[in-house]
């Protein structure tokens, strides 16, 4: 199936250079600033402009809550539980953020469940506000503190130098990233680069929290956004690094246990894979190289491309579209099951779990299952949070999967002695099949969060959006044909 990557090293030459041939100009050309408005690009790069538009087109909705009950219970006490949808284009980077209800309804700048740090892979002006404020001021306080500064969806200005329009990496912990890993990101190539704009927010990270003292002589505390590769960038490497650490994204509402929440490891699992061994680049798949008018330019309209695999996967396959699109089928398929057998096993771990606290049982009792609940929901998360892993790497998927899966079987044959013992062994689990089951198991008011929500919607973040557009730093126009949809207000 691979046996034309050999050629592809000359093709994705070409690509690279065809890709960045025409990048001549940028909108700041006499000082450093950091140009967040994706429409101030676009007199220069039109085509390039109105195919990142098409990242409107997916408006839809995908309540993965809905779909997966599951999910609900496995992260119970989080605020995944309460919403969480399957990822639309760059377009609506920025409202899938201010929409879901994880962000909560803040009333003022400092209100809100949600650190600073929630806003970073949303928008360029992100690395605008890093550049002005500094990367520890930025990562201080509330999310609703820069809901007037971080107006601009994901775009230009996030993968190029607004001075000189190369590819570049606006975010500073990437660069720490590989730091820790024992990379320079002072060698990589153009190449290379091609893929690291993407990884600077398709990573697994964390809010690392640090100490630090402002100009003024303020002490302050800012939850900073981390990769934990200091192990490698395996799932077994993250891992250890975390326990380690003794870290924690949050505490499990029903089994109590400590657990950890895989963000979107996408550059990890690809890195992985058959792809990235043989030097494909996230842009040679998700941005190949079309004409427009003549003009042969980038596609930036990112997306999966299966339905455009003459653009794509025939440049390195001599196999025909509809053979390859049942290959993929099928690792899809394959991932699929196997992700069901452990969200099962996994939800069901904790909701046993629960039941053995609430009959009396002990720490010691249970401190090895909730590792093991740990363990293996980390892993299953791991696996499917970047979307495209069953694609990018699928035998390292499938094989994640399934020691998840082990992870979470051993956990409950430990839960089974532990109610065996205190005359419980005829519990069954609740039922979990649909999402309001599932988040009323979890805790979640979910009506009560949809009311606040729609009225910071109505109130404070109509003031923001205001705020931005008469201090110029949003143009409405770019949001001209943008939907509202959510999965709570239809």
């Amino acid at each position: 199936m691979y046996k034309v990557f050999i050629r592809s090293v000359g093709i994705l030459a070409a690509l690279v250079f065809i890709g960045t041939a025409t990048l001549q100009a940028a909108p700041m050309t006499s000082k450093d600033e950091v140009k967040s408005n994706n429409r101030d690009w676009a007199s220069f790069y039109p085509h390039q402009y109105s195919t990142w538009k098409k990242t409107s087109e997916s408006a839809e909705i995908t309540d993965l809550l809905e779909k997966k009950p599951q999910l609900a219970v496995l992260w119970a006490g989080y605020g995944f539980a309460k919403d969480y949808n399957a990822p639309r284009g760059h377009f609506y980077a920025l409202q899938s953020n201010q929409n879901s209800l994880r962000t909560g309804a803040p009333v003022d700048a400092k209100t809100g469940p949600m650190p600073t740090a929630c806003w970073t892979c949303k928008s360029p002006d992100v690395p605008r506000m890093i550049q002005e404020d500094g990367e520890l001021e930025f990562f201080t306080g509330k999310w609703a503190k820069y809901g007037n500064e971080i107006v601009n969806s994901v775009g230009c200005a996030d993968c190029h130098d607004s001075k000189t329009a190369e590819l570049t990496v606006g975010r500073p912990s990437l660069e720490r990233g590989f730091e820790s890993a024992g990379l320079d990101m002072a060698k990589v190539s153009e190449t290379e680069m091609r893929s690291l704009v993407c990884a600077q927010c398709h990573v697994e990270y964390y809010f690392k929290s640090t100490a630090w003292t402002d100009a003024a002589g303020n002490e302050k505390v800012a939850k900073v956004v981390t990769l934990p590769w200091a192990n490698g960038l395996t799932v077994e490497g993250m891992e250890e690094y975390y326990d380690a650490l003794e870290f924690k994204d949050w505490t499990h509402k029903i089994s109590k246990t400590p657990m950890l929440k895989a963000q979107h490891p996408g550059y990890e699992i690809f890195k992985s894979g058959i792809h990235a061994q043989n030097g494909v680049t996230c842009a040679d798949c998700h941005m190949p190289d079309i004409k427009i008018d003549g003009e042969t330019v980038t596609d930036h309209q990112i997306k999966g491309r299966l339905s455009q695999m003459l653009d794509t996967c025939a440049n390195c396959h001599d196999e025909s579209p509809e053979l390859l699109e049942a290959i993929v089928a099928r690792k899809l398929e394959r991932k699929e099951q196997l992700m069901e057998i452990a969200m099962n096993n996994l939800a069901k771990a904790h909701l046993e779990a629960g039941e053995a606290w609430r009959l009396g049982a002990t720490e010691a009792e249970m401190a090895g299952i909730l590792l093991d609940i740990r363990h293996g929901q980390w892993r299953w998360d791991y696996a499917i949070a970047s979307h495209g892993s069953f694609y990018h790497a699928p035998e390292e998927t499938l094989r994640i999967l399934s020691v998840a899966n082990e992870a979470a079987q051993t956990a409950r044959l430990k839960l089974t002695k532990v109610l065996t013992k205190y005359d419980a062994t005829n519990y069954v689990t609740p039922d979990f099949s649909t999402k309001e089951k599932a988040q009323a198991l979890a805790g979640v008011p979910f009506q009560k969060l949809v009311d606040e929500k729609l009225v910071f919607k109505k109130g404070l973040l109509k003031e923001w959006e205001k705020d931005a557009i008469k201090r110029g730093i949003l143009d409405p126009e770019i949001r001209q044909g943008m939907s509202d949809n959510t999965a709570y207000k239809k």
